[in-house]
């Protein structure tokens, strides 16, 4: 057996393990089991957060970031100079939760898209609050489409502060016409109301 090199320490490899390792198998454990639903928004935190701070507790960290931003969708939405101002959080943290926001709103897309056209109310509205509700500024979004009312494009036409988007028309126009478009569905949210969006239709013509 190896002495340990000061009298009263362990040699190196009989060093315990940190208590958050145990912590962290024990997560992914109750996640496997039972998906999402068995986890709170921390928790979910705690698990992006692992591939970013692999040597370090998370927890109170991720505690932090819901207290900060109320839920799991208000953190992985919230801008990276916000989510930077919390002690501990750094840009491979930024990163991950940025990787978070952007996949759920692909998943959204890839759902609308995949309708033959945008003939359902609910489901717009269902697509536009997974992209939008969550926003802490005004965002004005355009969905573009053709005459039969299929999705040509979703693009963010303007982003402002929280009380207000600036929209030109001309831009608007000139891009329906690259896209040869047929009808729009004018989109922009309301930050202080998180799941207030203001919908109009309007005819290219």
């Amino acid at each position: 057996m190896r002495e340990a090199p000061f009298p009263g320490l362990l040699p190196e490899a009989a060093a315990p393990a940190p208590h958050y390792h145990g912590h962290r198998e024990r997560l992914r454990e109750r996640f496997r089991k039972g998906g999402g639903e068995a986890l709170a928004d921390y928790e979910l935190i705690e698990l992006v957060l692992f591939r970013a701070m692999p040597r370090r507790d998370v927890k109170p960290l991720a505690k932090a970031l819901i207290a900060r931003f109320g839920s799991f969708a208000g953190v992985v939405t919230a801008r990276a100079e916000r989510l930077a101002e919390i002690d501990g959080i750094g840009e491979a943290a930024i990163v991950e939760l940025q990787i978070v926001a952007a996949a759920a709103r692909r998943l959204a897309r890839v759902e609308i898209e995949a309708r033959p056209s945008l003939s359902s109310l609910p489901a717009v509205i269902d697509y536009c609050r997974a992209a939008m509700a969550h926003l802490d500024h005004e965002e004005f979004r355009v969905l573009f489409l053709d005459r039969k009312n299929f999705l040509i494009a979703d693009e963010v036409q303007g982003v402002g502060t929280i009380d207000h988007a600036p929209v030109y028309p001309r831009e608007l126009m000139r891009r329906a016409l690259e896209l040869a478009a047929s009808a729009l569905i004018l989109v922009h949210n309301h930050p202080t109301w998180p799941f207030l969006i203001t919908m109009d239709h309007a005819q290219a013509s």
